[in-house]
C-alpha cells in the first residue's frame, strides 16, 4: 500500500471518527432546542425501564434521539436503577443532563413547613393548600396503626393515634408523594430528636414518653418562652401528684375545636377525656405536636413554689402565683378588659 493510500485512508479514518464523536457529542450533550421553554414536571411510573423511559420522552419532544439517552443509561451502568418519582426536565437540557437526573434520582421534592402547636387537622389543612393530597387522605392515613414504625410510640395507649408524634420542621418530601409516604418523614425525625440521653432521663423518672408528649403538647399551647414553659411544667407535674386537676385551658379548647382564651364555665364542663377542668390528670392524649423546646421542658421542669398562671391580655407575659386567691387577683388586674 503506497503512502498515498495510506494517508487517504488515515484521514478518512480520522473524519469517520470525527463525525461519529459528534454525532454522539449532538445527541447527548447538545438540547434538543434553545428556545426558552418552561420546565416539565414528568412522572417516571414504579416499573418503567430505561427504553420505556427513552421513548416517552421522545415522544413528548423533550430530546432528539432516545438512542443517546439509552446510550448514555448504558454507559453509567445504572440502567436498572432509574428511580420512579416527578422529575423536572426540559427541552432546554441535553440527552445526558436528563439520563443523569434519571439515575441519580434527582427528583422534583415539595418544601413543606409544619409549625409548633399545629395538631393533626391543622396540619392535614396545610399538606392540602400545598396541593400534596387532601386533608381526608392525611386524617384516613393518620389513623392507620404506625406503631410498627418506630419505638416512641409504642408506649402509647391503643386508642390514641399518632397526634403529638408528627415533630414540626421544614421536610422536602417528593412531588407525587402520598400521606402514607410523608409521615414517616415526620415520626423519624421525631424519633431522632428523643435522644438517648432523654429517653434514659424519662425512664429514671418512672414516666413513659406518652406523658411527656402530653404533657408538652400542653405547654405548646399554653405559653411561649422555654423558660415559662419549664415552670408551667413544673406546676402542671405539681398538680398532678397532688391529684389537683390540671385545669389548662387549651385542652378544653382541643375539646370543643375552638382558639379562644376566654373559656367559659359551659366549656370547663363538657364531658370529654380532653377536659382538664372535669378530668384529673393528662387529657386522653396529646393536644398538639409539641417543638422541642416543649419536650425539653416537660423533661426537665422547674420546681418553684407557684401552682397557677396565666397569660396576661396583649402582652401574652405569664403571671404566677402562690395561691388561688392571688391568682384571681391576677385575673382581675391582667385579664380585665
Amino acid at each position: 500500500m503506497d503512502k498515498k493510500l495510506k494517508k487517504n485512508l488515515k484521514i478518512g479514518t480520522a473524519l469517520f471518527m470525527g463525525v461519529v464523536l459528534g454525532s454522539v457529542v449532538w445527541g447527548m450533550y447538545i438540547p434538543k432546542s434553545f428556545q426558552e421553554s418552561s420546565p416539565l414536571a414528568y412522572e417516571a411510573k414504579e416499573g418503567m425501564g430505561y427504553r420505556e423511559i427513552a421513548s416517552d420522552l421522545k415522544n413528548q419532544g423533550l430530546i432528539k434521539s432516545k438512542l443517546f439517552f439509552e446510550l448514555y443509561v448504558l454507559a453509567l451502568g445504572d440502567q436498572s436503577k432509574l428511580q420512579a418519582g416527578t422529575y423536572s426536565v426540559s427541552s432546554l437540557m441535553s440527552a445526558a443532563a436528563i439520563a443523569k437526573k434519571f439515575v441519580m434520582g434527582d427528583i422534583m421534592k415539595e418544601k413543606i413547613t409544619i409549625l409548633e402547636g399545629w395538631d393533626i387537622k391543622h396540619t392535614a389543612q396545610y399538606l392540602e393548600s400545598k396541593k400534596l393530597f387532601s386533608q381526608a387522605d392525611f386524617l384516613a392515613a393518620a389513623k392507620k396503626d404506625w406503631s410498627y414504625y418506630s419505638d416512641i410510640l409504642k408506649d402509647r395507649p391503643k386508642y390514641v393515634g399518632i397526634e403529638g408524634y408528627l415533630f414540626p420542621d421544614t421536610y422536602k418530601v417528593p412531588v407525587g408523594s402520598t400521606p402514607e409516604e410523608v409521615i414517616p418523614y415526620m415520626l423519624s425525625n421525631f424519633n431522632r430528636k428523643l435522644t438517648p440521653e432523654l429517653r434514659k432521663e424519662i425512664a429514671r423518672q418512672k414516666k413513659s414518653v406518652f406523658q411527656i408528649v402530653t404533657m408538652a403538647s400542653m405547654l405548646e399551647k399554653e405559653v411561649r418562652s422555654l423558660e415559662d414553659k419549664k415552670m408551667v411544667a413544673g406546676i402542671l407535674w405539681k398538680r398532678m401528684e397532688t391529684g389537683m386537676p390540671l385545669q389548662v385551658d387549651a385542652t378544653v379548647n382541643y375539646a370543643t375545636n375552638k382558639n379562644t382564651v376566654n373559656i367559659t364555665t359551659a366549656d370547663k364542663k363538657i364531658n370529654s377525656p380532653y377536659n382538664t377542668y372535669k378530668y384529673k390528670g393528662l387529657p386522653l392524649g396529646p393536644i398538639s405536636n409539641p417543638g422541642i423546646d416543649s419536650i425539653m421542658a416537660a423533661v426537665y421542669p422547674t420546681k418553684s413554689p407557684y401552682w397557677y398562671y396565666l397569660s396576661a391580655r396583649g402582652t401574652g407575659k405569664t403571671i404566677y402565683s402562690k395561691t388561688f386567691q392571688d391568682h384571681l387577683l391576677a385575673i382581675v388586674k391582667y385579664r380585665s378588659s
